[in-house]
């Protein structure tokens, strides 16, 4: 029952976050993440718990505010919502510094999230970080 549960949890959140309304995606945090969220994945800000969730859309949004987000596969068992995730955009606003180029991003992404008492506590990511920064000029293959 939980499984079902924290699966529904995550569909309302990846929902919010392709809105591409910053407003409601903030609203989804608060409701559905534990305000201390603990993120193992590399984030650019000193914020901690939800709020670096929250930091990480808004940066997003403005870089990329035709982000889209599709999930793959995803995987449920235990207390744990699997999401393997492909991801698209324009980079149309500032993004590592980098001013809009106007180039379209595809990277892929992994998310694993565990839940506790309904709301998601734990987050371990991995995002393709070197195929973005490729596709952005930022980043040269030899």
């Amino acid at each position: 029952m939980t499984t079902t549960r924290d699966q529904a949890v995550w569909n309302r959140l990846h929902d919010a976050t392709n809105s591409g309304d910053a407003e409601l995606i903030a609203k989804t945090i608060d409701e559905v993440v534990d305000p201390d969220l603990i993120f193992h994945a590399p984030v650019p800000t000193g914020a901690a718990g939800a709020q670096a969730l929250k930091h990480v859309w808004a940066t997003l949004l403005r870089a990329f505010p035709d982000i889209h987000v599709t999930v793959d596969d995803v995987i449920s068992e235990g207390d744990k919502v699997v999401c393997r995730n492909t991801v698209t955009g324009t980079h149309q606003g500032e993004y590592l510094g980098l001013p809009p180029t106007g180039r379209s991003v595809t990277y892929n992404e992994i998310f694993i999230l565990r839940f506790a008492d309904g709301r998601i506590a734990e987050i371990w990511g991995v995002v393709d970080l070197a195929t973005q920064l490729r596709q952005l000029g930022l980043l040269r293959m030899p």
